[in-house]
């Protein structure tokens, strides 16, 4: 990341490679839980350390967010978690005191963990298209529909679900955000096993699960601007570790390439430095969008490049893995890395909005060209 710590950041910084250090040895990884993780940097002070006081944060810069996911990257610990960041923020910003109440210190301090109910099987790029309904039913919204892609909704607690509540309304002006307990009769959830070998994500069911009527986050029927609102922080390389946790992939592939003389090849040199500039690339972007956050302004328009350089930079470091170890990837010579490195970036430009209604944002907001 190209920019000078300060000197408080600088003691900031030192403070918690040591505290990392410590822990890493105590913990051998440190091995523990989602949560538990979660809580672990919440009661040292890691999380929300970036909200407004108001907000039950310190009131830092967003600088020390980055160093934060910079050192635990390094740390080689656990990413740190990004709900709080955004799904918290939403609620501070758009929720009635009850929801305030309620969420904001059970998600800055793990007690509750989230997953974000958008996509599903027809409505992923075209998130608009939607087909979950709400009905408003005496004093409870009734949900029924499926969602597909939902990280981690094994684990959480809560989902922040995204549902047409106005079926006659405009596609973006009839749906709505609900506050919806994993727990509630009628929500099932089955993990998905991707090519990686991993169970990332889950698809969710939603048959007949009765809410209460006050867990609608925002008005009725508002819920795309919202929603728009959130994707705002969540897309931040910067703030989520992408770009530390990339770094750290790519030393990490230079040096076995080293130690096992895979570089004496110019092709697996060439795949190296096209990875380190793509990544490099994305890197410098964050520094930007970095900037804007210090100076005071909020995330803006320009999300569709940070996400398009975020996947280009995550498949050329698959990509360089595989053409590092060529015919090897596949005997399992370096514990299967390189394979699933691969398959793990395949979906980056899929994921979060594909490459190509990125570009469409892209053409439509910068450029002014037409819809066709």
């Amino acid at each position: 990341m190209d920019f000078l710590d300060s000197p408080e950041e600088a003691e900031y910084r030192a403070g918690l490679r040591a505290w990392l250090e410590r822990l890493t040895a105590e913990h051998d990884g440190p091995g523990m839980s989602t949560r538990d993780w979660h809580r672990t940097l919440y009661d040292a002070g890691y999380i929300g350390q970036t909200w407004t006081v108001e907000e039950g944060g310190k009131g830092l810069p967003p600088t020390y967010d980055v160093i934060l996911t910079q050192e635990v990257a390094r740390a080689d610990a656990p990413s740190v978690p990004a709900n709080p960041n955004y799904l918290g923020r939403t609620i501070f910003k758009f929720g009635t005191e009850e929801q305030k109440a309620k969420f904001l210190e059970p998600t800055l301090n793990g007690d509750i963990q989230w997953c974000q109910g958008f996509s599903e099987p027809g409505a992923g790029s075209d998130l608009a298209s939607m087909r979950t309904r709400a009905e408003l039913v005496g004093d409870e919204w009734v949900i029924n529909g499926q969602k597909l892609w939902t990280s981690a909704a094994h684990e959480s607690d809560w989902c922040f679900l995204l549902a047409r509540s106005e079926p006659d309304a405009p596609r973006h002006k009839g749906i709505s955000v609900f506050l919806v307990d994993m727990k509630t009769p009628g929500v099932t959830v089955r993990p998905i096993r991707t090519t990686d070998g991993h169970e990332h994500t889950c698809e969710t069911f939603w048959d007949d699960v009765r809410i209460p009527a006050g867990n609608i986050l925002g008005r009725r029927g508002g819920g795309w601007p919202i929603a728009m609102w959130a994707l705002q922080f969540e897309r931040g390389p910067a703030d989520l570790g992408i770009v530390a946790g990339l770094l750290k992939g790519l030393h990490k592939l230079d040096a076995y390439a080293r130690e096992h003389e895979l570089d004496a090849s110019a092709d697996v040199r060439r795949a190296i430095a096209k990875a380190y500039v793509d990544i490099r690339v994305l890197d410098l972007n964050s520094v930007r969008q970095l900037s804007n956050r210090v100076a005071g302004h909020a995330p803006g328009s320009d999300g569709p490049v940070a996400k398009l350089l975020w996947a280009i930079g995550a498949q050329s470091l698959g990509h360089a893995w595989l053409d590092a170890l060529g015919p090897l990837a596949l005997t399992g010579a370096d514990d299967g890395h390189a394979v699933s490195e691969y398959f793990y970036s395949r979906p980056s430009s899929v994921y979060g909005g594909s490459a190509q209604i990125q570009r469409n944002l892209l053409a439509q907001r910068f450029l002014g060209m037409p819809r066709t």
